[in-house]
């Protein structure tokens, strides 16, 4: 809420009832402008019954595109040819175009015309475009900056001003460089930046010039006051906060400068411009917002430099407003007690352009945008089969649920003891190092030379001991293979693993990497007696390890101890859940020989990140190749003798074949007698 001031101020300011702007007192009567008037801009337009949709930047390309403008893409803006401005105004000497004066805020679509000053919403740039209603070409968008309705306070205020040098009692010059901290400012900057002093209201005055410094469109008032044993200071703004849009210094800034700094006081711009020679500009508001008004003087900088305060809240502020311009330009001055504000520095003797150097970063190179992720994102929706990664050539079933095998993600695989996750997950990577997957295994469990013989055997399909003459020529293809194994055996430290894959990955450009398994590394981790937050700490490494690298992390786990007779889950892997939370896939192999038949297995995959299909597929173990993927020759004689229930019956219950039968039959629940067949399997 505003009140208006009149009694004890002749000045009329627009004074807020509460909050940090306060009333000047002691002005001359002279000042006075009469009796107050209010003025109403006749181009202003109604508010709109229905909400205005936001415009987005895809939009804003489209339309300028289809009507053949011009533009560039910049930081928080897109740059066009201006429809606005004269030809004239847009050539150089040569007759060819030299600048893009138009700015759209990408946001919100509202513009800004650098040469004509024009400005507007999104939708009078539409209807200026098309030549249509009150915002055509001849109409108020073209004219130039409307006065204000405190111009003529404005204009009396600064004629009243002097520079702060020539006050005729030095004495006064003094105190006024006491209250403002301004003891170490020359009287060239304050003469630079065209800073005054008004002696009624023991005042600073900050001009608000237009772009280019062609008019004065405002001015903000700087009063001290002694609060006790400090000094308090009051700011006043003509126009009012909400119009006041003046970045303090701009008509010094230069269209070859490439960095500036912000701050949030017109006295810390003074003190960092003298101190450091850079360009420097002041926020009309401080701390409390940044107006996207603002955000086309700032396109041109390469650079940006926020030195707000030396509180949270400037902190806070600063991360903020880097969000609106780019925080892969912004860089940001951590506030502490060798590092106060800029006054405040100079004043102390601290070098300013040494804490300049040591501004940080306000974008992470982890963090990213969608503007930056944009053209990578249109590639996998172009191209999805290959965003879903690498089909095995083996496992038809698996590329039906999890559509490949991708990088930068975690596998977690376990299963029963005993069940063949080794010589799964050893031909499951032998399939795709076989399509050119660079591959790194680390096998703990069994050496390495009985893992090459199990996988040399899954290559060849078929047990090369009945044919040594065919060795060489199936090892030298394997050898051909991008296929790398780790020296470790036994227990081993997770920091030599991972310092082990970051070479491979280095070195040998590996984007598969096998650890088999997870429980040889947990006896080597000092973090914690406890096992379980041990396990939880290397799979958060290799968690960091595969997104980091961008290669894919296959880690076999051991399951808890459950019985014989329930299926594993997802809960059965052992540890905590962060196993399954941090993988982005479980796999689980099934072996259910007491239900489902003898030598019957399945894998199940119990999460799928990437879409989020699940199931299950059969795996039928070929002991002559060593695979899963290959059917036994056999398999329709042993689907034979498995329908044909008679010869089973007679069969006597003897030997190893004769205790499966018997197990059989007791799961079943109905034992046959010695002059009926067993029928249990038939019909079930």
């Amino acid at each position: 809420m505003w009140v208006l001031l009149r009694s004890g101020c002749p000045l009329r300011i627009l004074l807020p009832l509460r909050g940090e702007w306060m009333g000047r007192r002691g002005l001359p009567r002279n000042l006075a402008p009469g009796p107050p008037r209010r003025r109403y801009r006749k181009e202003t337009l109604q508010a709109l019954d229905m909400p205005v949709l936001p415009v987005t930047a895809t939009e804003i390309r489209q339309y300028l595109r289809g009507h053949g403008i011009p533009f560039q893409d910049g930081h928080s803006c897109l740059r066009a040819l201006s429809p606005f401005a004269e030809s004239s105004q847009l050539k150089g000497q040569t007759g060819v175009t030299t600048s893009f004066s138009l700015f759209i805020d990408k946001t919100t679509g509202r513009f800004l015309c650098m040469t004509s000053l024009a400005e507007g919403s999104w939708e009078d740039f539409q209807a200026s475009v098309e030549g249509r209603g009150d915002g055509a070409r001849e109409g108020f968008l073209l004219s130039k900056a409307p006065e204000f309705e405190d111009s003529e306070e404005v204009r009396r205020i600064w004629n009243r001003a002097i520079p702060l040098w020539e006050l005729p009692d030095q004495e006064e010059i003094q105190l006024a460089d006491t209250m403002f901290g301004l003891t170490k400012v020359t009287d060239d900057t304050l003469k630079r930046f065209s800073v005054r002093y008004l002696r009624p209201a023991r005042s600073l005055v900050f001009p608000w010039f237009s772009p280019g410094g062609s008019g004065l469109r405002g001015l903000k008032l700087l009063e001290a006051k002694c609060q006790g044993d400090g000094v308090s200071y009051e700011e006043t703004t003509i126009p009012r906060p909400s119009a006041y849009h003046n970045l303090f210094g701009l008509p010094l800034i230069s269209r070859r400068d490439a960095e500036v700094v912000l701050t949030s006081r017109e006295l810390d711009s003074l003190a960092l411009n003298q101190s450091t020679g850079l360009p420097t500009l002041t926020l009309p508001r401080g701390t409390t917002c940044l107006p996207p008004a603002l955000l086309p003087y700032l396109e041109q900088f390469r650079r940006i430099v926020f030195w707000l305060g030396d509180d949270l809240r400037s902190w806070e502020a600063a991360k903020l407003f880097a969000r609106k311009l780019n925080p892969k330009r912004c860089f940001l001055v951590r506030p502490g007690d060798q590092q106060p504000r800029p006054l405040e520095a100079l004043n102390g003797g601290f070098n300013l352009s040494r804490i300049l150097r040591t501004a940080l970063p306000a974008w992470h190179k982890s963090i990213v945008s969608f503007r930056q992720l944009r053209e990578e994102v249109l590639g996998e929706l172009s191209n999805v089969e290959q965003a879903a990664g690498l089909r095995w050539s083996r496992f038809p079933d698996l590329n039906r649920i999890l559509k490949g095998h991708r990088k930068g993600e975690l596998t977690v695989f376990t299963g029963p003891t005993g069940s063949g996750k080794t010589t799964f997950i050893s031909e499951y990577a032998l399939d795709l190092c076989s399509q050119g997957v660079n591959t790194l295994w680390g096998s703990f469990e069994i050496s390495n030379v009985r893992l090459a013989r199990v996988m040399l055997t899954q290559f060849a399909e078929g047990r090369l001991e009945d044919q040594l003459d065919k060795y060489d020529h199936w090892a030298d293809r394997f050898e051909d293979l991008p296929l790398y194994f780790m020296t470790f055996h036994g227990q081993q430290s997770i920091r030599t693993v991972i310092d082990t894959m970051q070479h491979a990955v280095y070195v040998y450009d590996i984007c598969h990497v096998i650890i088999d398994n997870l429980q040889f590394m947990m006896g080597h981790e000092q973090l914690s007696t406890d096992r379980i937050a041990a396990q939880d700490y290397i799979i958060g490494v290799f968690r960091k390890f595969a997104t980091d690298n961008n290669c894919h992390v296959t880690l076999v786990i051991h399951p808890r101890k459950e019985d014989d007779d329930k299926e594993l889950q997802t809960a059965s892997i052992f540890g905590s859940a962060k196993a399954s939370q941090e993988a982005d896939n479980v796999l689980i192999l099934q072996d259910r020989k007491l239900v489902t038949g003898p030598g019957k297995r399945y894998l199940q995959v119990s999460k799928n990140r990437f879409d989020g299909d699940v199931g299950v597929f059969p795996l039928e173990f070929n002991k002559n190749s060593l695979t899963f993927s290959i059917p036994p020759k056999n398999k329709a004689r042993l689907k034979k003798i498995k329908d044909d229930t008679g010869p089973v019956a007679k069969k006597p219950s003897s030997g190893k074949k004769g205790t499966t039968t018997q197990k059989s039959e007791i799961c079943s629940g109905q034992a046959p007698t010695p002059d009926q067949p067993d029928t249990s399997k038939r019909s079930k």
